[in-house]
């Protein structure tokens, strides 16, 4: 498989979960691709699997210059940059705003946002000039918690809302040089984290007691995701010959959430 053979990608949160799935199966599709995310050890992780295909950044997607530091070594490794996906993600344990104490509020909507939305931003931002020169596209992951209540807590259902709007205008502003879409996993079996100080309650969402049982009953197809469940959609959207007339849109890939 050699769809995005001689592509390059900047995929944001790329080191475990969702976003390690796609970082692999981009470079299964042909792909060279350079990740940016906080956790140091599992970057060296795929750095020393794939010395020649991957290049990374420890860094912060909150930061706009770690951002542009993968950009730049992209184009100085691989020669240009044809795709950014936007993958890095904070949760918020299902917190409604009932239980959000008054002096957690700001520092916590910030410290999400940030992650969610700004990160989304910060990336686009500083891949957008070598994407317009190479007509190339943004991915950026969703969830359905961006449709549909109930899937997280008031902060990060919104946060997710946002992305989809963001999706929407960066496909107005950038086109006709830049596709933008998104992917919207349902539950997903990764360790993904929260925001800390939200719940005292707070873990991973895999290490929740029954929440893989819970959320694959809750869906038609009866089965959480694998990260590797969604990566097809990613390279479907990332792929110019693949989805030539697609922007502004995002796909579902949730077990069928809407057919409940």
């Amino acid at each position: 498989m050699t769809i995005l053979k001689d592509k390059v990608a900047f995929i944001s949160g790329g080191a475990e979960g969702i976003g390690r799935a796609v970082v692999e199966r981009f470079i299964k599709e042909g792909a060279k691709v350079a990740v940016l995310d906080l956790n140091q050890e599992k970057l060296a992780q795929l750095q020393a699997r794939y010395p020649d295909e991957l290049c990374s950044v420890c860094g912060d997607v909150t930061n706009y210059s770690d951002n542009h530091k993968v950009v730049e070594l992209a184009v100085e490794r691989f020669g240009k940059l044809d795709i950014f996906v936007g993958n890095a993600a904070l949760f918020d344990f299902f917190a409604p705003l009932s239980r959000i104490a008054p002096e957690k509020l700001e520092a916590s909507f910030n410290k999400l946002f940030q992650v969610n939305v700004l990160g989304y931003m910060n990336g686009v931002k500083a891949a957008m000039d070598q994407l317009k020169q190479n007509h190339g596209s943004i991915v950026l992951t969703v969830s359905n918690s961006g449709f549909y209540p109930g899937g997280g807590g008031v902060l990060y259902v919104t946060s997710k809302h946002a992305v989809v709007g963001l999706i929407k205008q960066l496909a107005y502003e950038l086109a006709p040089e830049i596709r933008v879409n998104g992917v919207s996993p349902g539950a997903t079996d990764t360790e993904m984290k929260s925001v800390e100080g939200i719940s005292s309650k707070a873990r991973p969402l895999n290490h929740i007691p029954d929440f893989n049982e819970n959320a694959a009953n809750a869906v038609p197809l009866k089965k959480i995701a694998s990260p590797e469940d969604h990566t097809a959609l990613y390279v479907l959207l990332a792929a110019n010959e693949q989805s030539p007339m697609t922007t502004g849109t995002v796909i579902h890939s949730d077990g069928g959430w809407i057919a409940r």
